[in-house]
């Protein structure tokens, strides 16, 4: 696939995982939907093909990490956090029996 089409594909799943990772959180959504044009915006001059290539690899790591590790969580009533996993985040098997561990 040629870089333009590789760039514009990554664009847009960038933009389509932002959708679904940041869903009914309008302040999210629009700060990372800034965050991705700029970070494209400043790179559009690029013409080494071993640069585009390095922030391709970027990209599409930071595409991975927002599918499978960003976890939206909602505070209840009780001061507990509710934690919405997607499927992607499930590919690992069921959260342990007596939930997750509190870290803090």
């Amino acid at each position: 696939m040629a870089a333009r089409a590789q760039v514009l594909s990554l664009f847009r799943a960038l933009h389509k995982t932002r959708r679904r990772v940041f869903q009914d959180d309008a302040a999210s959504l629009d700060a990372v939907r800034k965050m991705i044009n700029v970070e494209f915006e400043k790179n559009r001059q690029e013409s080494s093909p071993d640069k585009i290539t390095e922030l391709l690899k970027f990209g599409s790591d930071v595409e991975l990490v927002l599918r499978t590790s960003v976890v939206q969580a909602e505070v209840m009533e009780s001061g507990a956090l509710r934690i919405n996993p997607s499927k992607e985040h499930m590919e690992e098997g069921p959260p342990p029996a007596g939930g997750i561990p509190r870290c803090c």
